[in-house]
């Protein structure tokens, strides 16, 4: 005697059959509007102050760093680094 799982011949993956549908819902619809953000002028305005604000002291730290990471001279202390992983121990 031969037994056959015949029951699953004609059966659906019901997760397809409803991805599939997304699917075609998605094809006849047209691009779905784009999100847009707008900034108001006195908000670009506090922005631009915001973002000068550096002292010529800061500038010339950062200038500084660049300048010595670019060379390679720029050495961390193993101290700061502990100091920074210690509260993840």
């Amino acid at each position: 005697m031969k037994i056959n799982d015949n029951q699953r011949i004609g059966a659906v993956n019901p997760y397809k059959k409803t991805s599939d549908a997304k699917f075609v819902n998605m094809a006849g619809k047209k691009d779905k509007p784009k999100d847009q953000v707008e900034i108001s002028a006195e908000a670009k305005e506090l922005l631009g102050v915001q973002g000068n604000s550096r002292t010529e002291e800061q500038t010339r730290r950062i200038e500084e760093l660049k300048a010595s990471v670019a060379n390679g001279t720029y050495k961390v202390p193993a101290s700061k680094i502990a100091e920074k992983l210690f509260p993840y121990l």
